[in-house]
């Protein structure tokens, strides 16, 4: 079998997240006191036992779940006594995921990945005013449709396409009154359309300021090349290259997460199972819609860890 390792973006983020991996495995622990040392930060205390208000804001929940991630990996490498290359045929993860997923393959070291994703949540919240940007899920569209409504709802506004997540879901981001009005649109073609609870308008040209911010961050980072290769979100296609990886992470910020598109990818490199690496079952859900064919597993407790080892023995 063929696999990919994928990392899991915002939203997955739970109070508990990681506890029961602390406990069990010394590896693990390392990992979370690394971060909480390079953010100087009980990042960790936030993770176990919230409040969960604070663990969501966008600057806390990134370096969070990329915290629980890169401690699952650990914890597999280490139990099962092998390096992520050996079982892993390619690394994807979800908008901050990505950062996750060269964290786990080497391309970052652990203190970086956590200050950048640290930076990247203050300036995507920085970016633009609270309560003048929006983002909305439209189901039952499909991203040519989507990239239609979003067009003739702009109105002079930003309107933008942030994640084609699988068929027939893809997420609009924007000014608040455009958003607002390709909701209306959605609905009046008989779409259903909702708005989504976030507290900043992700992956559209608004967030131009936060890709400004990140280029000079990431200007000052060692990218080695990732041990596994990266199918990074705005190509939805494979590369190892340092230097384009620092120019897709900055695009990212304002660029389509093309998550479809990433698992469809491959798909035709002959990947035919994917391991959901770290909090929550989302990316699995949407592997399930965008190709049954494909076996997704989820590893974050110590039980997952230790099904999972079983697979990939």
């Amino acid at each position: 079998m063929s696999r990919a390792f994928v990392f899991p973006g915002q939203g997955s983020q739970a109070v508990g997240m990681g506890r029961e991996l602390a406990e069990a495995f010394p590896v693990a622990r390392q990992v979370f006191e690394e971060i909480d040392e390079a953010l100087k930060q009980k990042l960790s205390k936030l993770m176990f036992e919230g409040p969960e208000a604070d663990l969501t804001l966008t600057e806390n929940a990134q370096a969070a779940l990329m915290a629980v991630s890169v401690a699952v990996v650990r914890t597999l490498e280490a139990e099962g006594k092998f390096k992520l290359a050996d079982k892993a045929a390619y690394a994807a993860g979800h908008s901050l995921g990505e950062y996750s997923a060269l964290a786990a393959a080497g391309a970052f070291s652990l203190a970086d990945t956590a200050r950048l994703l640290k930076l990247r949540g203050q300036a995507m919240q920085k970016a633009v005013p609270v309560g003048t940007g929006a983002m909305a899920a439209l189901l039952g569209v499909e991203l040519a449709q989507a990239e239609e409504i979003a067009k003739e709802a702009a109105a002079g506004e930003v309107c933008d396409c942030a994640n084609d997540n699988g068929p027939g879901q893809v997420v609009l981001s924007g000014a608040k009154a455009a958003i607002d009005r390709a909701v209306e649109l959605a609905k009046s073609k008989g779409k259903k359309a909702m708005l989504l609870t976030v507290s900043a308008p992700f992956h559209c040209a608004l967030m131009q300021p936060a890709a400004d911010a990140m280029a000079e961050a990431l200007s000052k980072v060692t990218i080695a090349p990732p041990t596994v290769p990266l199918v990074p979100n705005v190509t939805a296609t494979e590369t190892s290259d340092p230097e384009t990886i620092r120019d897709l992470l900055v695009r990212q910020v304002t660029g389509l997460v093309r998550w479809r598109e990433t698992v469809l990818y491959l798909k035709s490199k002959g990947v035919d199972g994917m391991v959901e690496v770290g909090a929550g079952k989302i990316l699995s859900g949407l592997v399930k819609r965008i190709d049954k064919e494909i076996a997704p597993l989820n590893a974050h407790t110590p039980a997952e860890i230790e099904a999972v080892l079983k697979t990939l023995a």
